[in-house]
């Protein structure tokens, strides 16, 4: 079993930060690419960032030069760092990571999503 935890979410007022953080554990063999995506009220779920294992990165156009993906291969940790956030960045956001649970087994797995409020 694999679990991914995000935590970091909150209302925050437009032009604000915030860090979101997800940590994967349980029986991890190895992961490959984690990432970020978000849903609104009333929307499909969008693609944000996505990190690969060689720390190549790769950005929704619409969160270009304002958001910065990065992960900690030793705690399994991936991080958003959300900045200038506006109100259109409202929703929740889920991790997901492609993870090796068993040599050869490789499956998606998706946190349970993480609420951000962008108003004054």
């Amino acid at each position: 079993q694999v679990q991914l935890v995000e935590s970091g979410g909150g209302l925050v007022q437009p032009g604000g930060s915030l860090r979101l953080s997800c940590a994967a554990s349980g029986s991890i063999f190895s992961i490959n690419h984690m990432g970020w995506y978000r849903q609104a009220p009333g929307k499909q779920r969008e693609f944000v960032a996505l990190i690969t294992s060689g720390d190549s990165t790769n950005y929704a156009d619409s969160v270009k030069g304002r958001f910065t993906i990065t992960r900690d291969n030793a705690k399994n940790t991936v991080y958003l760092q959300m900045n200038s956030l506006k109100p259109v960045d409202t929703a929740v956001y889920y991790c997901n990571g492609f993870i090796r649970v068993l040599p050869g087994t490789w499956s998606d797995y998706w946190g349970q999503g993480t609420q951000v409020t962008v108003s004054s």
